[in-house]
């Protein structure tokens, strides 16, 4: 047995590693990659089901039947050679194994194991073979918090979370999409190059003189006039677009002002055409939501720039239970949209008739609700697509999404990285999380953390104390 042998890791999957990311298994190059039998149970049982997750079983048994096709039945438990893809060619060319590991016929070992009985077979599963293979070390992968404590308690050594698609390790270290100096910023900068462009100044600042910065980053200092916008940098200058905070406080959208510089920012990234991608994070209660419709309502029917508005959001729930709701699409939708009615009619509280304004508006902006599941296989084309609550998303969900959005068309994603339903989500595996840091450099997004609740002094506090 060689070194590489020695150093081999063998990683034992749960399911829900494979529902977060069904291509998982090719994550673990040069090391074996064990499937329990349990687990091709789980899927085949997800698979046919009505949720959000089955199409990502499906993916998950379609790759891992690519991988397997070929091999026969001894072949498929010494393991079959995984695809090996080459990132780094100083690397030797081992590549791992997949495995698929019938543990129904394991010996119980960890009998009295409280709690779901598939858990129970799959840590039991990863137990025999440490004791197997004890000159190896034997991980057992899960996003399942809880399976992981029961894991350690029943005598596992080795337990890890999935977590290649995180970006980053401490959600404090999240860009909020905003640079705010000290003091005075042109106090710190000094002299530098500027012109006239159409209504717009640019300045061009020594990079040297500034932090890191990324395209589309806004910036601010203690005063109340400087806000800017870094448009381009290389090694020598960072370009930026002078906004001031003046003209940022004074933007409107569909009768709706900025209360604070950080939505006068994101009203600013939300009425300009050229970013495509807005994502708009935050407490509850820092106008998300109203800021996403307002801008919307504002472009589609005073401005003309977009045909439609789809709203959608991501509800587990809606997936199992739509059928059963009386109904169209959109009325299914209604009551987990009720954030979108509810935001049009406080845009329209002071019209004699509120309900009839929201009607009237949900037809003439052409306000559409769908469920996520119906976004895929689309191409969604002039319209502004405004996805709630996406931190609910898994990166591979968010991607289905963004890839949708045809020529023409802008995608607000509005998420309170605070307010986590989904059982295999924490704020850093977050889709939302993921696609901030992924495209935080891109030409076409904007990301704009709402610091601050503007709902009400009640609010306020709850935010702070509770």
């Amino acid at each position: 047995m060689g070194n590489d042998d020695l150093d081999r890791k063998m990683y034992v999957l749960d399911t829900n590693v494979l529902l977060h990311e069904p291509l998982a298994f090719f994550s673990f190059q040069e090391h074996d990659v064990v499937i329990p039998m349990t687990v091709l149970e789980e899927l085949d049982h997800i698979k046919d089901r009505k949720r959000d997750v089955s199409s990502d079983a499906r993916v998950a048994i379609r790759s891992l039947d690519d991988v397997l096709r070929d091999a026969s039945p001894e072949q498929m438990l010494e393991g079959v050679a995984l695809p090996k893809v080459q990132r780094d060619t100083h690397k030797p060319a081992s590549s791992g194994r997949l495995v698929v590991i019938n543990d129904h016929l394991y010996p119980d070992s960890i009998s009295g194991l409280p709690g779901n009985e598939n858990d129970h077979r799959i840590i039991n599963c990863a137990i025999q073979l440490q004791k197997q293979y004890s000159d190896k070390k034997v991980v057992l992968v899960t996003k399942d918090i809880n399976m992981r404590l029961k894991a350690k308690g029943a005598g596992l050594k080795f337990v890890e979370d999935y977590r290649t698609d995180q970006l980053i390790d401490d959600i404090n270290l999240l860009t909020s999409g905003y640079n705010k100096f000290t003091g005075d910023f042109w106090a710190n900068v000094g002299e530098c190059q500027t012109e006239q462009q159409g209504r717009y100044t640019l300045h061009q600042v020594p990079a040297k003189l500034m932090p890191e910065v990324f395209v589309n980053e806004y910036l601010i200092d203690e005063g109340e006039h400087f806000a800017a916008r870094v448009t381009g940098y290389d090694s020598e200058h960072v370009t930026l677009k002078d906004i001031s905070v003046e003209r940022l406080m004074h933007q409107q959208a569909w009768g709706v002002s900025p209360k604070n510089v950080y939505q006068g920012m994101a009203l600013d990234a939300l009425l300009d055409p050229n970013i495509e991608l807005v994502i708009l994070t935050g407490p509850a209660g820092c106008g998300k939501t109203l800021l996403a419709l307002a801008s919307a309502l504002e472009m589609i029917i005073e401005k003309g720039v977009y045909d439609k508005v789809i709203v959608t959001r991501n509800t587990p729930e809606i997936a199992e239970s739509i059928g059963f709701l009386p109904g169209t699409e959109e009325e299914k939708m209604a009551p987990w949209l009720a954030a979108i009615t509810d935001t049009l009619e406080v845009l329209h509280k002071h019209d004699e008739s509120p309900i009839s304004s929201r009607n009237y508006i949900m037809e003439k902006a052409n306000i559409q609700f769908k469920s996520v599941n119906f976004m895929r296989g689309r191409s969604i084309q002039n319209a502004v697509v405004i996805l709630d609550e996406s931190q609910n998303l898994t990166a591979s969900q968010l991607k289905t999404i963004i890839t949708r959005c045809g020529e023409g068309t802008k995608l607000i994603c509005t998420g309170n990285l605070a307010q986590i339903d989904s059982n295999y989500l924490t704020p850093v595996t977050s889709g939302l999380t993921y696609i901030v840091e992924r495209f935080k450099d891109f030409e076409g997004s904007a990301t704009i953390n709402l610091n601050g609740v503007v709902r009400s002094r009640l609010a306020s506090f709850a935010e702070q104390n509770l």
